[in-house]
């Protein structure tokens, strides 16, 4: 696929996807849906770590409220075109991260926090606007936010549909860490070496079994860390850590 609305580029391990419709703030039209899922599922080999931001000043606003074939349909939008999205993330072969430069608002804000760690910038805020438009939170924020922030402050941010700056939203629990804007750059860089340069499988399993927590009892989570632990340590990363910790060095991971 010719990408228009995205940029990709892979570069030392680490695939970089931005978000590139600044005129409207990235908003999410169809083309660009269809390109965020196109090149998180046909992710190249050598990416050990995804990172999605956006150009100019903000992350993502949502929705492009232009498109009248989605507002039309908005129940097919979600199931044809989102829900693909965000399943490509969730599924990403490489542990992903949101780098959110600005506004994140609506399904843009929960496409982030589709992501496994999300990192902001301090001047960047979260916004679940939908009830301004008359409409309920999707793209599953219903699902990630009360899970991340508790019932109270989740109800809070989808009825006033208030901006919750990144500080906040870091002290609150639903993002990793807040940055301040002039180290956001590096900082995300250093994060993303180290998922690159980390063992690949043993991320993709802790991904695994934190999602399968949500809904598992004790007995289950149990016995699938168990399977998951025995399937790390028949990796190459397993010995390598192990031979690394005797010998008093950083490991040298293969992501295998």
């Amino acid at each position: 696929m010719t990408y228009e609305t995205i940029e990709f580029a892979v570069s030392e391990g680490v695939a970089t996807l931005t978000l590139n419709r600044p005129q409207v703030m990235n908003a999410l039209s169809s083309r660009m849906r269809a390109e965020i899922t196109d090149a998180v599922q046909t992710l190249p080999g050598e990416a050990r770590c995804l990172v999605i931001t956006g150009a100019g000043r903000g992350f993502c606003s949502g929705q492009d409220l232009t498109d009248r074939a989605a507002a039309a349909d908005l129940e097919g939008t979600l199931r044809d075109e989102y829900e693909p999205m965000l399943r490509a993330i969730r599924a990403c072969r490489a542990p992903v991260i949101a780098a959110v430069n600005g506004v994140a608002a609506g399904a843009g804000a929960n496409l982030a926090l589709a992501a496994d760690v999300l990192i902001a910038t301090e001047s960047a805020s979260f916004i679940q606007a939908f009830a301004r438009i008359g409409l309920v939170p999707d793209a599953g924020g219903t699902f990630v936010i009360p899970r991340a922030v508790g019932m109270a402050r989740a109800m809070g941010m989808m009825l006033f549909a208030e901006p919750v700056s990144a500080r906040q939203a870091a002290d609150w629990g639903l993002i990793w860490e807040a940055l301040p804007d002039a180290d956001f750059a590096e900082g995300i860089a250093t994060r993303a070496r180290q998922l690159a340069q980390g063992p690949t499988a043993a991320y993709l399993a802790i991904r695994e079994a934190v999602a399968a927590s949500t809904q598992n009892d004790m007995d289950a989570q149990l016995a699938l860390e168990a399977r998951l632990q025995g399937a790390a340590g028949r990796t190459a990363d397993f010995v390598e850590g192990v031979t690394a910790f005797l010998e008093k060095r950083p490991a040298r991971f293969t992501g295998r």
